[in-house]
């Protein structure tokens, strides 16, 4: 994902947030009006300290609804295997049905890191590098054959929970911004009744949102929903150090 096609695609989105929007006062028509709402509704305390934008159409994402649909197709091939070993036909149905069955035999919340930890064993690779093109969306199928980047990585673990039984309303992938290295990245987000943890590329650690305080999010989704982000946590500047001055007189 080059920090330019990730740019342009968070614009594109954002300006079609702005155009599918209910028609509205003139007064309430500006992205000020719609992210002081969006603040008032849930206190700018969304994922990465955003405020977040809902819509309930997917319709500006065609890589993600690409996705969607070859998913629904290989439904039937990935259940009989994970029902069966025996309808496991190819190599990639064999890696499913392991992960799945594995986890599913975890208490719940130990499903999570047996998906991540499973995932994060593929390699990186470039679309570029794989598809010949700048930007591509695996499925799970494609990503278990030939690996993938960092929405490849989010994208599988995605449905694999879905089938471990998560619901959608827990999931998102998130596409966001490393502002450390600065280059788009993106990650799988959990929330949980009290918390939103992370399950990334980069690591097997799943931690809370709030310790990534360098990951700015452009926009998240899962099956039905997608939200735009705006802004991110508030990184605190450093104390300046003042020598003699700071010290109070006697």
């Amino acid at each position: 994902m080059t920090r330019r096609c990730f740019i342009t695609a968070f614009a594109a989105l954002l300006c079609l947030e702005l155009s599918t929007a209910a028609p509205r006062p003139a007064a309430a028509q500006t992205l000020a009006d719609l992210i002081q709402t969006s603040k008032q509704a849930q206190g700018g305390g969304a994922l990465f300290g955003s405020v977040e934008l809902k819509s309930d159409s997917l319709k500006g994402l065609p890589q993600w609804t690409r996705v969607l649909d070859a998913v629904a197709k290989d439904r039937k091939a990935f259940d009989d295997c994970t029902a069966d070993a025996s309808l496991c036909t190819s190599p990639i149905l064999k890696h499913w049905r392991n992960i799945i069955t594995t986890a599913a035999a975890l208490p719940r919340g130990e499903r999570i890191k047996a998906v991540n930890d499973f995932f994060n064993r593929w390699p990186y690779k470039l679309d570029r590098e794989v598809y010949g093109v700048s930007e591509y969306w695996a499925t799970p199928t494609e990503f278990m054959t030939r690996s993938g980047d960092c929405e490849d990585f989010a994208i599988a673990k995605y449905f694999a929970l879905r089938k471990l039984g998560f619901k959608k309303e827990e999931l998102r992938v998130v596409i966001l911004m490393d502002t450390i290295r600065g280059i788009g990245h993106a990650v799988l987000a959990f929330y949980t009744k009290d918390e939103i943890l992370v399950l990334d590329s980069l690591s097997n650690l799943i931690l809370p949102h709030s310790r990534y305080k360098h990951y700015v999010p452009q926009y998240s989704m899962n099956e039905t929903t997608r939200w735009a982000h705006i802004g991110g946590f508030k990184k605190k500047k450093p104390d300046v150090y003042r020598g003699l001055l700071a010290r109070k007189p006697k």
